[in-house]
């Protein structure tokens, strides 16, 4: 049985409501060390009320606000319901990020309470952190503060029944900071309402997700609304039996999929650009199984385009076989629904994964809009867009091709920062997404970023993303960087292990074929150290940050574009 939530539930009503209907369908799952372990809805709700019994003795007020900062793992899910049916407001942190931009958010949003998964990081944190009260860490807490304690000791061995939340549709259950490419980032207010409308929306649109049990594999942080939405909300909503299994990190990601044989992930296109580069290693130029994998590709993009012919009918179950169930085999087997989002997977590879029989739910959204606006259909699914607006959305463009939108899914605003919020939500509710997008047949296609559009001195307009994306085809490219903006010529700053920076033109150069003539790179600065949260460059998000890039290459980039010397002048 699948939940329909109402307009006016609070995240509390769903997961009380899901507790009900299927005390002892399966829930969550995880690996404690030695096995993996299964945990019902009606233990779920056990140990969620032992959290909040524990809460509840911190003597926090409703609409106060606690943090998170932890890796996905049914703590994580505890904490968030207890906090929400006492109605706190949750405020999750990147687990990666940097103390300095952790204690910055949890300053910004005064929150009293901290939630910590590794003990150790407090010692970096606590000189900064200055409004948190008391620090709960998952493993042993530093004996050197008297506001830190382990949950061990916190949690009691009773927990309290709960409750309905009483906090009003309407009112803030979630402070989500955006990971700040340019500037500090913003403290994005959600509320129960925005949230839950868009776990009906993405359940009205789609359908097909609840009709047999589903088994999620969660290793997208949860942090971040995409994951926290799609694969910890909605899975509650979903087919009794519905579980969510927590992957044990990236590094176990590929062993997790074979082992948990999920039959849906949450995705970004990087897990299948890695995926892709290992096929491509045991893909020789011009060898018979190249020729064998590319037929493949083939005839199962046609077969999903529906334009197969009658050989490729007859062809199909051979190939499936010797290649491409070989291929899904790779990813456990038994995926049936991707939802892929935060970024563009490059057409290529979205047709490569598509043809040997993987379907993506291709979507789109911001976390200030909860985050889901628009996802494709499994009936009309076009993957090369972002699909159609979810159920109760409204859509404009304006005149510079930016994508507006107006609708229960929108956020609040910006926390303490209504100049910010101005900026982006006018009077009459539509929010200014800053993306250049075409709609073509009611289906949304992204263009880039109204602000990342490189704008050269020939008056010439370049979308970076597309482009960047393109020569990120030949793996020699780990990551790269478009400049040009104001210049003759365009630029690259890349992340490689292939010294030669003429061999690095030539190549990017070879992947931009389809692109107009003025859209060729004249010359690369090459570095071999990747782009990390860690140096700076990098979100927790993983998203550039091209300011602090263009920032540390200055002086290379200058002598890019020499006038005497300059490959570019």
């Amino acid at each position: 049985m699948r939940i329909i939530p109402k307009e006016n539930w609070t995240l509390t009503d769903v997961f009380l409501e899901r507790v009900r209907v299927s005390p002892q369908g399966k829930a969550y799952r995880w690996y404690d060390g030695k096995d993996w372990v299964d945990m019902t809805w009606s233990e779920a709700a056990t140990e969620v009320g032992r959290w909040q019994a524990a809460l509840a003795k911190e003597n926090l007020k409703p609409g106060e606000r606690v943090g998170l900062c932890s890796r996905n793992r049914v703590e994580w899910m505890c904490f968030d319901q207890a906090a929400l049916g006492l109605g706190l407001v949750v405020v999750p942190l990147f687990y990666n990020d940097r103390p300095d931009n952790m204690a910055y958010c949890l300053n910004d949003a005064g929150a009293k309470l901290l939630l910590l998964e590794d003990g150790k990081l407090w010692e970096a944190l606590r000189g900064q952190a200055q409004t948190i009260e008391r620090v709960v860490c998952l493993n042993d807490a530093p004996n050197t503060d008297a506001k830190a304690v382990s949950v061990k000791k916190w949690l009691p061995k009773k927990g309290v029944a709960l409750q309905p939340s009483p906090t009003k549709a309407d009112e803030l259950a979630t402070l989500v900071y955006t990971s700040g490419t340019t500037g500090r980032p913003k403290g994005v207010m959600l509320s129960h309402r925005n949230i839950v409308s868009d776990l009906r929306a993405v359940l009205e649109a789609l359908p097909e997700l609840c009709g047999r049990p589903q088994r999620f594999l969660s290793f997208l942080p949860l942090s971040h609304m995409f994951e926290r939405t799609v694969g910890y909300y909605i899975p509650m909503c979903m087919f009794a039996d519905s579980q969510v299994v927590y992957a044990r990190g990236i590094t176990e990601l590929g062993e997790d999929l074979l082992s948990q044989k999920p039959n849906i992930i949450v995705s970004v296109p990087r897990i299948f650009e890695r995926v892709y580069a290992k096929i491509e290693t045991n893909l020789p130029p011009g060898s018979t199984k190249r020729r064998l994998f590319e037929k493949t590709v083939d005839i199962g993009w046609r077969r999903f385009k529906k334009e197969a012919s009658l050989i490729d009918r007859l062809l199909w179950p051979i190939l499936n076989v010797l290649v491409a169930k070989k291929l899904r085999a790779r990813l456990g087997g038994e995926l049936r629904y991707i939802f892929l989002g935060g970024a563009a997977l490059a057409p290529r590879l979205l047709r490569i994964f598509t043809g040997v029989g993987l379907t993506f739910i291709h979507g789109y959204g911001l976390t200030e809009t909860s985050p889901v606006l628009a996802a494709n259909r499994l009936a009309d699914n076009d993957p090369m867009s972002v699909g159609h607006p979810v159920p109760g959305v409204e859509v404009r463009t304006a005149a510079n091709g930016e994508l507006q939108i107006r609708g229960p899914i929108v956020m609040l605003g910006y926390w303490n920062n209504p100049a910010a919020t101005d900026a982006v939500l006018d009077k009459d509710g539509w929010f200014h997404t800053g993306d250049v997008v075409e709609i073509r047949e009611g289906r949304i296609y992204i263009r880039g970023r109204v602000k990342d559009i490189i704008v050269m001195s020939n008056g010439e307009k370049v979308p970076p993303g597309d482009v960047e994306a393109a020569i990120l085809r030949d793996p020699v490219f780990e990551q790269v960087m478009l400049i040009g903006e104001g210049r003759p010529k365009l630029g690259l700053l890349a992340v490689s292990s292939l010294g030669d920076p003429d061999q690095l033109v030539e190549r990017a150069n070879a992947q931009l074929e389809g692109f107009p003539g003025y859209a060729r790179i004249c010359g690369v600065i090459r570095t071999a150290e990747p782009w990390t949260v860690d140096n700076g460059i990098l979100t927790p998000t993983l998203k550039i940050k091209r300011p602090v890039v263009e920032s540390r290459f200055a002086a290379e980039i200058g002598v890019l574009y020499t006038r005497q010397n300059g490959r570019c002048s």
